[in-house]
């Protein structure tokens, strides 16, 4: 049987070659920007406000997913500090881009006076669309798959032929990682966008809190299969520690929310008359 690879080039433009995870990613982009400014405006948020805050939340974004990726990989990028800018050749984690997203979208709204939790309710789903699709750009390029396997696993799996022959690196089959966590933050998406509408579900900061519980899980035991892992003193999988103290921290802070702050309910919006204007 012909091994059906797929290539990481898309095509060519000259000497500049166009890859198939950046032209993923892009296509993630844009799905999550509509996803919000949909959302937005039935939650009364113009969707100027998720343009201008996605301008500076991309790039931004990028930078904390390299930063923490070198910050768990200095022993390398110490003894060779001009490979830290060179993120074409590999090396972003998806928990610095969330953080560093985190901290944009809160100054954000502080800036425009936009209620952050609302804001966070609204682009969640956007982001988890984005997550999905982006793992494909993973799959694609032969990285972040999990270890050595079988081919009659896979094939047990019922995955199509494509995914299979993917998988199959340097002569071996490997776990497709990157399809247990694009499936199951699929599920994750479908239950939460059937749920969000529906009165008296969610409170103002819960959809968000849904996703961080939903996603440290499946991240949690995804990244006990990953074989690039960043480790902390060589034994703690980084991911893996970040997704408990997630998880616990979430649970603490929905309690704390519910009992003490008493936010709005979801569905009743931002409160600011719509559709208002920005200078």
């Amino acid at each position: 049987m012909t091994k059906l690879v797929i290539n990481s080039v898309a095509f060519q433009l000259g000497n500049l070659s166009v890859k198939w995870y950046g032209i993923i990613m892009a296509v993630a982009i844009i799905l999550a920007a509509f996803m919000a400014i949909n959302e937005g405006k039935k939650r009364h948020i113009i969707p100027d406000d998720f343009v201008d805050l996605l301008l500076w939340a991309v790039p931004l974004g990028y930078v904390g997913a390299r930063i923490y990726y070198v910050i768990f990989e200095w022993g390398y990028y110490s003894q060779h500090p001009d490979q830290i800018i060179a993120i074409w050749n590999g090396g972003i984690a998806i928990y610095g881009g969330l953080i560093a997203g985190l901290i944009v979208l809160l100054v954000f709204c502080y800036k425009r006076e936009l209620p952050p939790f609302l804001m966070l309710d609204i682009i969640t789903p956007g982001v988890m669309a984005a997550q999905i699709l982006g793992r494909w750009g993973n799959f694609v390029n032969q990285e972040a798959h999990g270890g050595p396997t079988t081919l009659h696993f896979l094939q047990s799996l019922h995955l199509p032929e494509f995914i299979i022959q993917q998988m199959k690196i340097g002569g071996t089959y490997y776990q497709p990682t990157f399809l247990y966590e694009s499936f199951f933050n699929l599920i994750g998406l479908i239950l939460i966008l059937s749920l969000r509408h529906k009165k008296h579900v969610f409170k103002q900061g819960e959809v968000f809190m849904t996703y961080l519980l939903w996603y440290s899980v499946v991240r949690f035991f995804v990244e006990g299969m990953r074989t690039d892992s960043l480790y902390i003193f060589g034994i703690i999988r980084v991911s893996q520690a970040l997704s408990l103290v997630l998880f616990i921290a979430t649970i603490i802070l929905w309690i704390y929310r519910r009992k003490v702050v008493k936010p709005k309910w979801y569905l009743e919006g931002s409160g600011l008359k719509y559709p208002y204007t920005r200078d």
